[in-house]
């Protein structure tokens, strides 16, 4: 059994891939604890998820698959929430159809500003991952290009992750 707490932090992109590859070829356990994603998603097929106020849950699959069944979930259930409320608002008058409500979930100007800002900035995001993680792939850099890359990197994972949460947020409401 291997337990590794953030392995990935300070490595190179070739270190990185030959770690990589011999825990893929590992016949034991991995316990693994890390914030990259695609490390994760290369290497594991079963989660265990802190939900806060100490309850674990277990989900087979990878990080990626996790994050889709969550987002589906969500979705779902603000879907279920709507339809509640939409039918528990049937019999009411139409002076109390909860009209506040209804707007209160529409995108106010400022947020339709965000939402169509953030789409832009999370594709311009995703496109200098993918041309870095191309570059670091190819094997023809010098090391200090490297390293700014691999920095560079490693920030745009909290940032993307930051800015996708908030469009996916509103996106539900638009």
């Amino acid at each position: 059994m291997l337990i590794l707490d953030e392995p990935t932090n300070d490595l190179d992109i070739v270190t990185l891939n030959v770690l990589e590859d011999y825990l893929l070829d590992f016949r034991g356990t991995l316990i693994i604890i890390s914030h990259d994603r695609h490390f994760l998603d290369r290497l594991v097929d079963h989660l265990f998820v802190f939900a806060g106020g100490g309850m674990v849950k277990d989900f087979v699959g990878n990080y990626t698959e996790y994050r889709t069944w969550l987002s589906d979930k969500e979705a779902e259930d603000r879907r279920a929430a709507r339809e509640a409320a939409r039918q528990g608002s049937e019999g009411e008058t139409p002076r109390s159809s909860g009209r506040p409500h209804q707007e209160s979930q529409k995108l106010s100007f400022k947020e339709r500003r965000e939402y169509e800002v953030l789409g832009k900035e999370v594709e311009a995001l995703e496109a200098e991952k993918k041309t870095l993680e191309e570059q670091l792939s190819s094997g023809q850099l010098a090391y200090d290009i490297i390293a700014e890359a691999s920095k560079r990197l490693g920030e745009l994972g909290p940032i993307l992750d930051e800015k996708e949460m908030r469009w996916l947020e509103l996106d539900e409401r638009a």
